[in-house]
């Protein structure tokens, strides 16, 4: 039996290699998928795995963001790095700050917010605010209804969804104006889904499901025939017409949306916003993104760029990551049942011993019996 516990002891020792091995990515995979349902939890479990394999990583993000002009994304990087407690080179700190000075500058800021009024691009959190000013004040909204509409009154290729956001826009502006602002959020993530869409970074899943759901905004003949006369030189001519062309009813899918998309600019700046919007499939992701961004703040953009959708749900590899649990859970049974299957052994082979001894006494003293009797007897 000793050889028996002996193999069982090697078992044992396996598997606490075994568990040693296995334990760290099984305590990762634990934390993300126990954390999965809070993005704000995730997005630290994700975090925390990140910077143990790769400690290196937000600083060398922060260096990239830098050398492509882009002090947002460094900024967001520079506040992750604070909020986990990662050492960031003094040099690339001063560097982050003269960067985020000279694109908060007067004249770059005027310039970019005449762009944004004027074209509708928002590139920058300056062109942004031109923008939202100026679908504010409807310029921006009939400019895009006008020239969609026209498009489809000629039977050429019209884009529904900047055609349906731009009415919802008209429609909500009266709403931002009587509230005082209090629809302002919402006017703002109308503005952010429009310009997504104009520039290419609506990704395709929100594109798809944002297209079908703002084909029925408008009705398309009644908009055909404002269009036909309405031109930003009578913009209360075309407010009317538009209006009487929306429809209200079926906009609150696109409205909550947008309400979404308006609390996570509030909360992580328009450019987190917009790469949010390119990596939302969906309303739910989007309903995520703005619980994230409202826990995050500014790393929320720097998270994002980390890991895309994944910072928002557990996207995918959730099968490997409960492998990895799987593996621990059957190391430490395995250790257990080894340990057990040892001292059983160990157990009955002492018993064994022990009565191996006491029958070895128990014959000797019968060998002696005999001779006691004889030595008696003489």
């Amino acid at each position: 039996m000793m050889w028996r516990a002996g193999v069982a002891a090697v078992l044992a020792g396996a598997c606490v290699v075994l568990f040693v091995v296995v334990w760290p990515h099984a305590r990762d995979a634990g934390a993300i998928l126990f954390s999965q349902d809070d993005p704000a939890q995730l997005s630290d479990a994700q975090v925390q795995l990140t910077l143990r394999t790769d400690p290196e990583a937000v600083g060398r993000n922060i260096k990239t963001a830098l050398d492509e002009k882009d002090s947002d994304l460094a900024q967001s990087f520079m506040d992750l790095a604070v909020a986990n407690n990662v050492a960031v080179e003094p040099e690339v700190s001063s560097r982050v700050a003269d960067a985020i000075a000279q694109d908060s500058s007067a004249s770059h800021v005027a310039k970019r917010f005449v762009t944004g009024v004027v074209t509708g691009d928002a590139s920058d959190v300056a062109s942004f605010s031109g923008t939202v000013a100026g679908d504010l004040f409807v310029f921006g909204d009939i400019r895009d209804v006008v020239r969609e509409g026209k498009h489809l009154a000629m039977g050429e290729e019209t884009d529904h969804l900047v055609l349906g956001l731009a009415a919802t826009g008209i429609a909500i502006t009266a709403a931002t104006y009587v509230s005082v602002g209090g629809a302002l959020p919402v006017r703002a993530g109308l503005s952010l889904v429009k310009d997504a869409r104009k520039v290419g970074r609506l990704s395709a899943g929100l594109t798809e499901w944002a297209g079908r759901s703002a084909r029925g905004l408008v009705d398309a003949p009644l908009l055909q025939k404002a269009v036909a006369t309405g031109s930003l030189a009578r913009p209360g001519q075309t407010i009317s017409a538009v209006k009487a062309a929306f429809k209200a009813e079926k906009a609150a899918a696109l409205v909550r949306v947008a309400k979404d998309v308006g609390r996570v600019s509030e909360k992580a700046g328009m450019r987190g916003a917009l790469d949010t919007l390119r990596v939302a499939q969906g309303p739910k992701d989007l309903s995520r993104a703005a619980k994230l961004a409202e826990s995050k703040g500014n790393q929320t953009r720097a998270l994002v760029k980390l890991f895309g959708r994944g910072a928002l749900l557990l996207a995918a590899g959730a099968f490997n990551l409960a492998m990895w649990l799987v593996w621990a859970l059957l190391a430490l049974i395995g250790f257990l049942c080894s340990i057990k299957a040892a001292a059983e052994n160990l157990t009955y082979a002492w018993i064994r011993r022990r009565k191996a001894r006491r029958v070895r006494r128990l014959l000797e003293q019968t060998r002696r019996l005999p001779l006691a009797t004889a030595a008696a007897a003489v």
